[in-house]
């Protein structure tokens, strides 16, 4: 069908065509109608008249020995065109019985309507089912003269049916032709506009239609048919320039993107720059942290701000290898919960595991790993829960330390943040490694290689700032100088191994009886120097009795093979303010002391007095050879050596 069901051509047809038919219908139909009315009435004017013609008739006289009413029934039997449509004729009594009829054989019956027949009323004429039935009334002067006396006259009724008359068939035959030709006309007229639609409107909306579904599937390249003059041409046109304006568009659209898609990949690589270069400012902000300083204390305490501020770790510990070979917690964050101190044995939890293996250990949520580890938490009071990193600080393949960081979220560490807090352990263990090279380098320069006590210039610092503290808080400081007795003969006699370990046998038994805030150096040669805060003059000479006691009592020479049994010392007393204000003089009044207490015959303490700088008897410095014969005697009834 050129027509579909959904088209607009189908829709117009309905919308036109439809209510056409419906008003053409009711046209005829009206038209019929009022042509029945028309005839029907005419009809019953007819049949009235004829009625009354009839009645008429039964005026007129009958033959001699005539039946009754002979003429009438003549007269309808007669072939004229006024009595063809007559179709029955009868006189009814009041009581129904049919007293003449134009059929013989139905006088004297009873009529079936005879209620309604016979019922008293004007003249009527009523048309049904193409027939017009008349009923009048009879009676009077005409019905006199020939009824008995028994009879009533004028109680009669005349009834008359007619059938329909031939126009009205002529008409209704007519209007049933015209509406056959009109339903003809209307089917052979929807049928061409059909066509015309299905050409003219139909076809080319159903190709538009086409280019629009493929325009909507993506195809913009797809055009219209946009041929002629009409709405739909031009339909077509607005439609082709829309798609050439969404083609251009879509063009800039894929250029769009693709510029978008570059830029997303310059974004991404922009802010994995930008991580990088977070991640580089945060080792260069580590590693100028840890360079500057190189005490150990003070390393690890920028490390843990650094690494807590940058990187937002809420728990962080550094944990480093000490002297029993233990993982111990050198500093922690937060503060103030205990953790420094605590010991791990290599292999012990998450942090032992990382120093065993030597490499970072992850656990991703620690609920999960207690089973595996150890459950004693790396720092008092840390929750037991989230993810755990521990990372180890190795140097040159040698173990430092672990450095723990811990998150309350399950796996909040990513594979990036992991790799950059190795770099940060690896930069933390170079600092360690250096804080530590450069401890035990100051305390090469500071300390005596052979008897472990502070070496001259560790001295003279010590003295310069126990002097500035004196001299600020007006406290005394006193200062006694100790020489070992006939040393340079026991390096002649006994070696310099024995001489060595006597220094270093003389310097504990020193360094055991002095206290904490007091100071205790090697002077140079055989001598020592004792710095004691904070003493009278009385005190510094009673503490040097001590002291020369200790050694006189403590140290044998007798297993060597040497004359003498006991080594002993000589000790000069210098006091600050009373016998000197400045280090210079200081140390000149304890060595002029020390002097005259090795002029007075050795192994006594002599304190300063006035006037011993101006005899004495060798020359300035620590490395000045004696001028006076020394020997070494055998031991006199107190216990010691006497030259």
């Amino acid at each position: 069908m050129p027509l579909g069901p959904d088209t607009v051509g189908r829709k117009l047809l309905w919308s036109i065509g439809l209510p056409g038919l419906v008003v053409a219908l009711l046209g005829v139909g009206h038209f019929w109608r009022e042509a029945r009315v028309a005839v029907q009435d005419a009809t019953q004017v007819e049949s009235l008249a004829l009625a009354e013609f009839v009645a008429s008739t039964f005026a007129l006289p009958s033959a001699p020995g005539a039946r009754s009413h002979e003429a009438v029934a003549e007269v309808l039997r007669s072939d004229t065109r006024m009595f063809r449509s007559v179709a029955d004729v009868r006189v009814l009594t009041p009581d129904g019985r049919i007293r003449w009829s134009r059929q013989p054989d139905e006088v004297g019956t009873v009529h079936a309507e005879a209620k309604r027949l016979t019922a008293p009323g004007p003249e009527t004429a009523r048309s049904q089912a193409g027939v017009t039935e008349v009923v009048r009334p009879l009676g009077g002067p005409e019905c006199a003269s020939c009824h008995t006396e028994g009879e009533v006259p004028g109680a009669s009724v005349l009834q008359m049916r007619m059938t329909e008359p031939a126009l009205h068939q002529q008409l209704t035959d007519m209007f049933r032709g015209a509406l056959g030709a009109m339903v003809l006309f209307t089917v052979l007229l929807a049928g061409l506009t059909a066509l015309g639609l299905h050409f003219i409107l139909t076809r080319p909306l159903r190709r538009l239609s086409a280019a629009m579904r493929r325009a909507e599937a993506g195809d913009l390249l797809v055009r219209a048919d946009a041929r002629g003059t009409d709405e739909l041409a031009r339909l077509g046109a607005a439609f082709n320039q829309m798609l050439a304006r969404l083609t251009a568009m879509k063009a800039e659209e894929i250029d769009t993107h693709r510029d978008l898609a570059v830029v997303k990949e310059k974004l991404a690589l922009q802010d994995e720059l930008e991580g990088r270069l977070r991640e580089l400012s945060l080792l260069f902000d580590v590693a100028r942290s840890v360079n500057a300083s190189l005490e150990l204390d003070e390393l690890l305490e920028a490390v843990t701000r650094m690494v807590v501020e940058r990187m937002q770790i809420p728990d962080f510990s550094i944990m480093l290898l000490n002297a029993e070979g233990l993982l111990e917690v050198r500093h922690a964050w937060p503060e103030g919960r205990g953790a420094e101190g605590l010991t791990f044995a290599v292999g012990e939890g998450a942090c032992g595991r990382a120093a065993e293996t030597l490499k970072a250990v992850y656990l991703p949520d620690l609920e999960d790993h207690t089973s595996i580890f150890a459950r004693r938490g790396l720092v008092e009071g840390a929750a037991d829960q989230g993810a755990l990193l521990s990372v180890p600080m190795v140097h040159m393949g040698t173990l430092l330390g672990v450095m723990n960081f811990q998150r309350p979220e399950v796996a909040s560490f990513s594979a990036q943040e992991i790799e950059l807090l190795t770099a940060v352990a690896d930069l933390a263990a170079t600092a360690v490694k250096n804080a530590r090279l450069h401890a035990e380098t100051v305390k090469l320069t500071m300390t005596d290689p052979l008897t472990g006590v502070p070496n001259r210039r560790h001295l003279f610092q010590r003295m310069e700032l126990e002097l500035a503290r004196a001299h600020r808080f007006g406290t005394p400081l006193a200062l006694l100088m100790i020489d070992v007795d006939h040393f340079k003969r026991l390096n002649d006699v006994a070696g310099h191994r024995v001489g060595d370990e006597t220094l270093r046998r003389v310097c504990d038994t020193l360094r055991v009886r002095v206290r904490k805030v007091d100071t205790l150096a090697r002077y140079g040669g055989e001598e020592f120097v004792l710095l004691l805060p904070q003493a009278t003059k009385a005190d510094a000479v009673e503490v040097a009795e001590k002291l020369r006691r200790a050694v006189a009592d403590s140290l044998s020479l007798a297993q060597h093979g040497l004359p003498c049994n006991h080594v002993t010392v000589s000790i000069g007393v210098a006091h600050h303010p009373t016998d000197a204000s400045t280090q210079e003089g200081l140390v000149d009044c304890a060595d002029a002391a020390l002097y005259h207490s090795k002029r007075s015959g050795r192994n006594r303490t002599t304190p300063y007095e006035p006037g011993m700088e101006m005899h004495p008897g060798r020359e300035r410095g620590p490395h000045a050879p004696a001028t006076e014969a020394s020997t070494v005697t055998s031991q006199p009834p107190g216990g010691v050596a006497k030259a």
